[in-house]
């Protein structure tokens, strides 16, 4: 086996700290927001995921800009206390991708994507219409995480999940079939992944 701390992976030859890629596959929180004045962004987070399901609630972590401030997903769900969650169906991965582009505070990812946004039931951000899945969340709360570099900052946000949207065309008999929208997860370095099949496994008790 081989053995090293975080952070000295080049003792061990390594070119790049392979932990997102230990740590994978992660499914993509492709978070919608809106800030005060209603202006959207949209940015995909691969530290994402499902934390609790009674009530659901997500997470999903960012770091700040390279200035220290924060990025505009957590400015604009601590200031208005809403976000929603999209879920990448292999068809939107190109999409999803001009949407990590760094633009300006109240520039709008989602037209420069190409994407229509659409209202949601209970939150004033816009979701991803082609999207297959879409999760209305409320904010809970930020956690401030340790950061190495005390310049920039790491931090948890929370939601519950409070509305979900549901295309039609991704159920079958009452079930969800990833396999007919292949949601795309990150791996490590600039690798992705998608769904193409599954199999099951039943717990002893």
């Amino acid at each position: 086996m081989i053995f090293y701390e975080p952070g000295r992976h080049k003792d061990q030859g390594f070119r790049h700290d392979p932990f997102k890629a230990f740590v994978s596959p992660r499914p993509i929180g492709w978070i919608s927001t809106a800030d005060a004045e209603g202006r959207t962004n949209l940015a995909p987070y691969s530290f994402f995921n499902a934390m609790s399901f009674l009530p659901p609630v997500v997470v999903f972590g960012t770091g700040t800009r390279s200035d220290g401030s924060p990025k505009d997903s957590q400015r604009n769900v601590e200031a208005t206390g809403e976000f929603v969650c999209n879920i990448v169906s292999e068809a939107l991965k190109e999409q999803m991708n001009k949407t990590a582009v760094h633009l300006p505070h109240g520039e709008d990812e989602m037209t420069l994507a190409g994407l229509e946004g659409v209202a949601c039931q209970k939150v004033k951000p816009l979701r991803v219409a082609a999207a297959p899945v879409a999760l209305e969340c409320r904010y809970l709360q930020t956690v401030a995480l340790p950061s190495w570099d005390p310049t920039h900052g790491n931090y948890a946000i929370f939601g519950e999940v409070i509305g979900v949207h549901v295309d039609p065309a991704i159920v079958e008999d009452g079930l969800v079939d990833v396999t007919r929208y292949r949601p795309v997860s990150r791996l490590g370095y600039f690798d992705y992944s998608t769904v193409t099949e599954v199999f099951q496994m039943f717990r002893p008790d």
